[in-house]
């Protein structure tokens, strides 16, 4: 970790990272730095829930009962108050995931280019329905409303990368390019 990392950005990592490891010790080593950091950026450490919740993710992976109650107990805030945002937010995961997130964008711009027909095609292939681990732990298919793409329909995220213009006939190769 950068002993540059400006507070501004400490929080602005990606959450949704290949590796992952659900016993990983939460905020220590160089995360501790980084949760600190966070910290010094807002008034108070409620504020602070957001980024905090953002790196537990990055770090674990999923945010399980007892990465929420680790987090409450280090903000100070409740358990139910911090799993409520936590399962607010669609990209925040409060189920194991597989190793590759595969976030596909059915707002109505996607929608009309062939949305549906992405989403079935991934779920085919990987042998999962929506929000389900495919049995070999790889991959996890979700419907997001909108990824920010709109001029490149349909928009994929898989992790923290995204493509764009993806048609159903991409979907083997785009999972190929996972592996």
């Amino acid at each position: 970790m950068s002993d540059a990392l400006h507070p501004a950005v400490a929080g602005a990592q990606p959450s949704q990272r290949a590796e992952k490891n659900p016993e990983a010790p939460l905020f220590e080593g160089d995360y501790r730095d980084r949760f600190e950091r966070v910290l010094s950026r807002y008034p108070n450490k409620q504020a602070a829930l957001l980024p905090v919740l953002n790196m537990a993710q990055e770090i674990r992976g999923w945010l399980s009962p007892q990465t929420i109650a680790r987090v409450a107990e280090l903000l100070e805030l409740t358990p139910a108050y911090v799993r409520s945002v936590a399962s607010f937010y669609t990209m925040f995961s409060t189920r194991p995931v597989g190793k590759h997130v595969i976030q596909v964008c059915t707002g109505i711009g996607c929608d009309l280019c062939g949305a549906q027909a992405v989403v079935d095609k991934l779920l085919e292939a990987t042998g999962t329905r929506i929000g389900e681990v495919s049995k070999d732990g790889k991959y996890t298919v979700v419907e997001v409303e909108c990824l920010g793409a709109c001029g490149f329909p349909t928009v994929v995220q898989v992790n923290d990368r995204v493509f764009e213009n993806v048609k159903a006939e991409d979907v083997e190769g785009l999972l190929a390019e996972l592996d």
